[in-house]
């Protein structure tokens, strides 16, 4: 269950950063600023895609902006995979989890 969300990945023109546009809008018209080891506060969307960039040891720093989210890589890391995580975000149930059923609700 969920949408996929769609990504287009492209390098910045500083070596280290990559762009992800995507078919959402994450924050509206706000700029959300994040960097590794610092506490992300909060369950919003934004919030969300910085603690999964930074699960992945790959990223240093993370900005959302609208549909944009631009990324600073570790130092010798590729973006590999990354743009996966992003189009999963909203996929709820994957292959071999179960799906609940009404009764589980009763």
């Amino acid at each position: 269950m969920g949408e996929p969300v769609t990504v287009v990945e492209s390098p910045s023109s500083r070596h280290g950063v990559v762009r992800f546009e995507t078919n959402r809008n994450f924050t509206g018209m706000g700029h959300e600023r994040y960097v590794v080891d610092t506490e992300v506060v909060g369950d919003r969307p934004p919030d969300a895609i910085a603690r999964l960039l930074f699960d992945t040891g790959k990223v240093s720093k993370v900005h959302v902006y609208a549909q944009t989210i631009t990324v600073t890589l570790d130092q010798g890391a590729d973006s590999s995979g990354l743009a996966d995580l992003l189009r999963d975000l909203y996929i709820h149930y994957k292959p071999g989890v179960r799906v609940p059923v009404p009764e589980d609700f009763a």
